[in-house]
Parts: C-alpha cells; sequence; structure tokens
C-alpha cells in the first residue's frame, strides 16, 4: 500500500507542476523502449508489441494499471524494505510511471510523429537478459505429450570447450515451449564416469532472467566440460516442442577472477510445509553461513501459490559469553511482497549494496504461501498442499548466490563500505 500510495502522490505532482501535455511519441515511446520492448515486441515472450503508437493505444488503459500497481515491468522487490540497489534494474521511476499515467489520463495523445525516436534494433542477442559470447542448445525439440502428469528430461550437451574458461554470467531459457517449462536446470559435468550428473551451474525457473556474477568474481568451466539439462515440463492441453538453450557470457581470455561465486537453495523447508485449504501460510527455513560471505543474489523459489517472501540477516552475537549479552541483530535484506506467478526473477545487487556477512549469521528466509481461491493461479484451493517436485505441489526456499571471503578480505571491504557510507553523509 505504501508503494501505491508514494506513486500516486508522484502522478498528482507531476500533473501540478506539468502544464505540457503528455504525448506518446515524446515522453512515452523513449521508457518503452528502455523497460518494454526486450519482450513486448514479434517474435518475443509478451503477448503483444508497443514498439508504436499503433500497437500501444488499445492496451493504454491497462498499461497503466500494470505500471501503476508495479506489476510491470516484471521486478517485483519491495522497495520499503531493504536494499533496493541493483544490476539490470528494468522497473521504472515513479516519473516514469507518473509519465505513463499522465498521457492515459489525457486521453493517451499520439503526439508529433517528428518527437518519435529512431525505433530500437534488435539481434538475436537480444532475446537474452545478457549479451552471450556462446549459446549452446539442444540438438532437436523434445516433444512434450498434450495432456497427462509432469514430466523429466535430461539431455548432455557438448559445448566444445577446448581449454578451462571462466563465465561472468550465465542463462538458461526456452527457445520454445515457454509455457510448459516448469524449470531447467543445468550443471557441469566434468567427468561423466565420476560423476555423471555434474556440479549445479544455474536453474531456469517460469520466468527467470540471468544469473550475473559479481567484479572480480566468476565461475570455472574446465575444458571439456558437457552441459547437463534436466527439464522439468507440465502438459497444458497440446502438444507442444520444447529447446532450451543456455547462453554464457566470459571473461576475457586470461583473466582469473578472485572469487568462486556460486549458487545454492537457503532456507529449504520439506517435510514442514503445511498449507491447509483456504488460508495463507507462512512458513521459515533457515542456514547459516560457514565464513564470512559476500551474497550477490537473491530469488524466491515457490510455485503456482507463492505469495511473498523475505531473506533477513540474523547476525552472531558480539560477546555471547558476556553477563548482559545483548540482543542478536536483525536486519532485513530483501522482500518480493507481491510475488506475480510467471516471474521467478532474480535479483543481482549492486556491487556496493551487495550484502557483507561474517561468519555465523543465519541467513532467515520466510515464505508466504496462499492456497485459497483469491489466488488466481491457485490450481485447487479445496486442497490441502505440501511439499513435492510437481508442478501442483508447493516448495518453499531461497537461491541465494555467494561467495566466501576470508576473515583479512572481509574486514576489509567492511572498513571500505563503511567509509564509503560516511562520506554520503
Amino acid at each position: 500500500m505504501r508503494t501505491g500510495i508514494s506513486i500516486m502522490f508522484a502522478i498528482s505532482a507531476a500533473l501540478a507542476f506539468s502544464a505540457d501535455p503528455v504525448t506518446f511519441t515524446k515522453d512515452v515511446a523513449p521508457i518503452f523502449q528502455r523497460s518494454c520492448q526486450n519482450c513486448h515486441r514479434p517474435g518475443s515472450i509478451a503477448p503483444m508489441a508497443l514498439l508504436n503508437y499503433k500497437d500501444a493505444r488499445p492496451w493504454a488503459r491497462s498499461i497503466k494499471e500494470k505500471v501503476v500497481r508495479r506489476q510491470m515491468p516484471p521486478w517485483h522487490i519491495d522497495r520499503n524494505i531493504g536494499i533496493n540497489k541493483f544490476k539490470d534494474d528494468p522497473s521504472l521511476s515513479e516519473k516514469e510511471i507518473a509519465t505513463i499515467a499522465s498521457w492515459v489520463d489525457q486521453g493517451s495523445p499520439e503526439g508529433n510523429p517528428a518527437d518519435m525516436p529512431p525505433p530500437r534494433q534488435f539481434s538475436a542477442n537480444d532475446q537474452w537478459h545478457i549479451q552471450p559470447d556462446l549459446v549452446v542448445s539442444m540438438s532437436k525439440p523434445y516433444k512434450l505429450r498434450a495432456k497427462g502428469g509432469d514430466e523429466y528430461y535430461d539431455i548432455d550437451i557438448d559445448p566444445g570447450f577446448k581449454e578451462d574458461v571462466y563465465i561472468s554470467a550465465v542463462e538458461t531459457k526456452p527457445d520454445q515451449g515457454f509455457r510448459v517449462v516448469h524449470h531447467a536446470t543445468t550443471n557441469l559435468v566434468e567427468d561423466p564416469e565420476e560423476d555423471p550428473v555434474g556440479l549445479f551451474l544455474n536453474e531456469y525457473a517460469v520466468g527467470k532472467n540471468a544469473d550475473l556474477f559479481p567484479e572480480n568474481a566468476g565461475r570455472l568451466v574446465k575444458a571439456g566440460s558437457k552441459i547437463h539439462l534436466n527439464l522439468h515440463l507440465h502438459p497444458y492441453g497440446e502438444e507442444t516442442p520444447v529447446l532450451v538453450s543456455v547462453g554464457f557470457k566470459f571473461y576475457p581470455k586470461g583473466k582469473v577472477p578472485k572469487y568462486v561465486t556460486f549458487t545454492q537453495h537457503m532456507g529449504d523447508v520439506k517435510d514442514d510445509l503445511d498449507l491447509p485449504a483456504g488460508q495463507v501460510t507462512r512458513s521459515d527455513g533457515y542456514f547459516r553461513l560457514p565464513k564470512p560471505a559476500l551474497v550477490s543474489a537473491f530469488q524466491p523459489h515457490f510455485h503456482a501459490r507463492g505469495k511473498a517472501q523475505c531473506m533477513e540477516a540474523i547476525y552472531p552475537d558480539v560477546n555471547p559469553y558476556s553477563a548482559r549479552p545483548l540482543p542478536a541483530k536483525v536486519e532485513t535484506l530483501s522482500c518480493v511482497s507481491e510475488f506475480q506467478f510467471g516471474w521467478s526473477l532474480t535479483y543481482p545487487y549492486a556491487e556496493d549494496a551487495a550484502p557483507l556477512l561474517p561468519a555465523g549469521t543465519i541467513i532467515h528466509v520466510s515464505t508466504w504461501h496462499d492456497n485459497s481461491d483469491n489466488n488466481k493461479n491457485n490450481p485447487n484451493p479445496k486442497n490441502w498442499v505440501g511439499y513435492g517436485q510437481r508442478t501442483i505441489d508447493e516448495m518453499s526456499f531461497a537461491w541465494v548466490s555467494l561467495y566466501y571471503l576470508d576473515q583479512a578480505d572481509f574486514d576489509a571491504r567492511v572498513q571500505t563500505r563503511n567509509a564509503a557510507n560516511m562520506a554520503k553523509r
């Protein structure tokens, strides 16, 4: 509610201080080019294009509703809680939201065609959230049957790595069958005989963006490594071809990043996940950091009944053996307060905002599920639901990306961060 109120104040202020009419060509089109057209164009995942006035005008009122509610562009971090500085944040500023709302309220005028910015030019790489140096794809689509239970499909792909390389970003996405891919997990297989499954690399969940690694941090891909893809597919009534690709962005040849970054589950709730019919239910999970760490990204994970998730840090006591120990310090890092099914987004923290956490910090993940008929995505609000792999089951955890630091490095980073924060005051 606070976000919506602040947006409405911004809209009112924009109207009060601007006597000029808001037009599509001069004011709205540049916003659409930056934050909307990558998806809203022919051949991409959005249901309609927003390349020009003719495309956008029929959808004007719907566009206003979606952007004022911050449902579009997809970026559902709560701006009133925790960290709000991220890499590749496509979300709109309150001024941009006010501009779009004013345009609609003024009758959605086109304006002077001469004010229209040059059309944005798209390349094959614009289908990605990153600009991949290499794209590895399945050799042919897997045909998912029209009806039945969930299917799981495994395939190994040889990307042809002739030498060791380090990656700075990775993204997995469906090229075909977007609607039926519940998730696609990619693993690095270095030795097929010793470890045929391999090491976890990246996961696509419905609507997910890319994993962007912090500066001077990355993953080693050894020469000869294969990519193992595990696809979880859910039929939706018609036979569907499914084709999945993985995009890699590399460090320059010879560059060895200092830190090894990785992504893992935190705050898992499995056997205790208990979601009665017709209710909103909270569950809590925990993970203790064994070493000092920099947390680089946060991604909530649940299925169709997911409503919200928050991640907080419970810091270790300064002196737990004191006769009068101080209360544990707790800091909320991030919240997604209104999860939108279909957008399992990763939120990569900006370099100067990524949490620096001491050894012993407990990552506390709180998750809310809505198993009522108020949730339009709920497969069946009359049924109890627990943990499970199927699309109609539920999960409760966060994907957290991080790398560990030695104590001296951590102390130096904290000192630098504190000095920078003091300088801003």
